[in-house]
């Protein structure tokens, strides 16, 4: 298969492609600039370069890979113009998020388990985890799953009432206790309670604190140790949710809560209302966990499936 062959259909496409329009037209605007009046691609325009990408938050680790492969190719093939560099930058990040496993998916399904399939979602408050959830809510009901919420952040009141209100708004059950109750225990009922209904998916919030690293780790392992009393293999999935708009400060949570929980796979939201959707590329190679879903609008179905292929087309479209 053509690593360019489209697989999203028209409306999805066009819904990326406006929602990275602020990524890209700055990106662009600063390769312009740093690439004019010159014609061939030469130290003074690769260090140019590295300062493009690294403000566009595509992150100084991951910067310095990019530029090593091009560097590669202009040794090797002795004269590489600057009309080029569009197109070569677009094959090296392609080569680069090959690299990460992002599994075959491009739509909302879920892998064949015994019993609901359970995410965990993590991340810090103000992150857009409650509205993913939520999101996530409505297009697995939409694919005609049975999906039980879990109110697990119980030191938030607004996160519970945030998540009834999708709930709702969605039409799926939830389980949710008083404000302050052990989010583990809440954890325990919501999968009590999924089982007993032959639920197919469970999404369960947890408390977005970053607090030390030693609590944190403490906490979410305590909700995995009691989730696995009811399913052996719960959580099938960690999910980590970052906020795209926050650029380099979305790689320090994300190194904060891989530090603390394995995390298995990502959400980058909001990433329609920003101009660091390199963050993207970063993370993704930085710590080697796909990213699952992103955030491209506000709408219930402008959450996403993440696909690298169409991700590098859009971003790269001109």
């Amino acid at each position: 298969m053509s690593f360019f062959k489209k697989i999203f259909n028209k409306e999805k496409k066009e819904t990326l492609d406006k929602g990275l329009e602020k990524s890209k037209s700055s990106f662009f605007d600063k390769l312009g600039k740093a690439v004019a009046g010159k014609s061939k691609v030469d130290e003074d325009v690769l260090d140019d370069l590295e300062d493009v990408l690294i403000s566009s938050d595509v992150g100084v680790a991951t910067t310095v890979k990019i530029i090593d492969r091009i560097e590669e190719r202009v040794a090797r093939d002795k004269y590489l113009g600057t009309s080029e560099l569009n197109s070569i930058l677009r094959e090296e990040i392609a080569g680069l998020m090959s690299e990460v496993n992002y599994g075959d998916a491009t739509d909302f399904t879920i892998p064949s388990t015994d019993g609901p399939y359970v995410i965990m979602i993590v991340g810090v408050n103000g992150v857009g985890k409650t509205t993913t959830i939520g999101k996530l809510a409505h297009q697995f009901k939409q694919k005609g799953k049975k999906v039980v919420l879990g109110a697990g952040d119980t030191f938030r009141a607004a996160a519970v009432d945030q998540l009834d209100i999708w709930a709702n708004r969605v039409g799926v059950e939830i389980v949710k206790q008083a404000m302050g109750s052990d989010p583990a225990s809440v954890a325990f009922d919501t999968l009590q309670s999924a089982v007993a209904q032959n639920a197919d998916v469970v999404l369960l919030d947890t408390a977005g604190r970053l607090h030390n690293k030693v609590n944190l780790m403490n906490e979410l392992s305590k909700i995995k140790r009691v989730m696995q009393k009811v399913l052996p293999n719960a959580p099938h999935d960690v999910m980590l949710v970052l906020d795209g708009s926050t650029g380099q400060n979305a790689f320090e949570q994300a190194k904060q809560f891989t530090a603390a929980t394995e995390v298995t796979s990502l959400a980058v939201t909001k990433l329609d209302g920003t101009a660091k959707g390199g963050v993207v590329i970063g993370i993704s190679d930085q710590f080697q966990i796909p990213v699952r879903y992103i955030g491209v609008g506000e709408g219930m179905d402008d959450l996403q499936v993440f696909n690298k292929v169409e991700f590098v087309d859009s971003f790269f479209k001109q």
